[in-house]
């Protein structure tokens, strides 16, 4: 009894399909360049920052009383605690406008109420009495454009009598310009790479066949914590407040065709 060998049958779809991918393969590794050179820059830039925001609080306290008593809110002392807040904020602002600031650059924020408990005071052999108060608070930001204002500028809400300065937070008017600047600097240190390696490797650069950015420039604006008592205590005696730099990270990835060797 003889055998016969059956050739493996494919459906007429598989094999139209594999008889169309064959020319397509064959294409895309002849577009494919055999050679290649890949390289990774990375840049960092340093800009000096010329704006600065301040930020600041004002807050008024209720007189405190017994926590077995605050079965509910004084609404008088409580209002009386408002009233004074916002006396001391309309001295803040003109004392700033005062200063040259506009009142655009003064931004208020939302009332803030919150309570505070308080250990109180011992009697005798008997436990400390809980006692408890209310604060509002309002926040304020201050945009400052010229950044030789700023001692001016911190010498105004110390004599508005700030309860707290939370800080100055040193910016740049064109965030955009310095990232567009560090990108650029991370591509040319990418090409100079390249033609360093080329050069070295006794090759020749073809066109650049891929570019990504593996990262993208971070923008991280700088702050500087200050107290209210620091400042009250530097206030008239000419302090120098150097805003430093801010860097700017930038990375990327270019690929270059090797179109031949020397």
């Amino acid at each position: 009894m003889s055998l016969v060998r059956r050739r493996p049958f494919l459906p007429g779809a598989l094999l139209s399909a594999l008889l169309l991918a064959t020319p397509m393969l064959a294409a895309a590794q002849q577009d494919t360049p055999r050679h290649r050179l890949d390289v990774q820059a990375q840049t960092e830039l340093q800009v000096v920052p010329d704006e600065a925001t301040l930020s600041a609080r004002l807050w008024e306290r209720t007189p405190a009383i017994a926590q077995r008593d605050d079965t509910k809110t004084d609404a008088k002392a409580l209002a009386k605690a408002r009233q004074r807040l916002e006396e001391r904020a309309a001295t803040l602002i003109q004392t700033l406008e005062d200063a040259g600031l506009e009142r655009d650059a003064i931004s208020a924020g939302s009332l803030r109420v919150q309570p505070e408990s308080l250990q109180g005071k011992r009697e005798g052999e008997s436990k400390p009495t809980p006692m408890v108060r209310t604060r509002l608070e309002r926040p304020f930001q201050i945009e400052i454009t010229d950044l030789d204002d700023l001692p001016m500028m911190l010498d105004a809400l110390t004599e508005a009598g700030v309860n707290a300065l939370d800080g100055v937070t040193y910016d740049l008017s064109d965030r955009e310009q310095a990232t567009d600047e560090a990108l650029t600097k991370a591509l040319e240190k990418a090409r100079h790479k390249a033609e360093l390696m080329a050069q070295t490797l006794g090759v020749t650069l073809g066109p650049v066949i891929n570019v990504s950015e593996s990262r993208s420039p971070v923008f991280q604006p700088r702050m500087m914590a200050m107290s209210a008592d620091a400042a009250r205590e530097s206030a008239g005696s000419g302090p120098e407040y150097r805003p430093g730099t801010i860097t700017l990270d930038a990375m990327v990835n270019v690929s270059w065709e090797i179109a031949s060797e020397q």
